[in-house]
């Protein structure tokens, strides 16, 4: 799996003209799932997501998790992640089919909120318009091969 997290002031998810989610501070995850990604994959990734600290401390050092300041998280999922760059035109044949990646986006969500976090999120598959204002901006790129 891989995740591209902003930590944002707030973001929100537009589909066909309607909020379908929006949060404060927190993070933006855009959420990619690769065909060989399973449950024990997409657990690292929401744990290790969920204690990243990059949020500033009194002292203005990144020191603090989501969880220290009261964040949420807004989840996207992004197939694109897994685009093959080498001709002009993007390949997408290395992104999870639809039948694995839905159910893994969903238990990512679900892992953030057994943790205790409000995840809101936009619709798997959707065409989607993302909005943010980012904080930093701190983005950082997760990847389970990596982890």
């Amino acid at each position: 799996m891989k995740a591209v997290v902003t930590r944002v002031q707030r973001a929100s998810v537009e589909i066909e003209g309607k909020v379908c989610g929006a949060i404060g501070q927190g993070f933006l995850v855009l959420l990619g799932v690769g065909p060989d990604d399973d449950e024990t994959s997409c657990d690292r990734l929401a744990e290790k997501v969920a204690h990243v600290r990059v949020f500033s401390d009194e002292a203005g050092k990144m020191n603090l998790s989501i969880d220290q300041v009261g964040g949420a998280f807004l989840v996207i999922s992004q197939f694109t992640l897994y685009a093959d760059l080498k001709k002009r035109r993007p390949g997408f044949s290395h992104a999870a089919k639809p039948e694995i990646a839905a159910p893994l986006y969903e238990r990512f969500m679900e892992d953030l909120r057994q943790k205790g976090f409000a995840v809101e999120h936009g619709e798997f598959g959707a065409d989607m318009k993302v909005a943010s204002v980012n904080d930093g901006p701190v983005t950082l790129l997760f990847d389970t091969d990596c982890l």
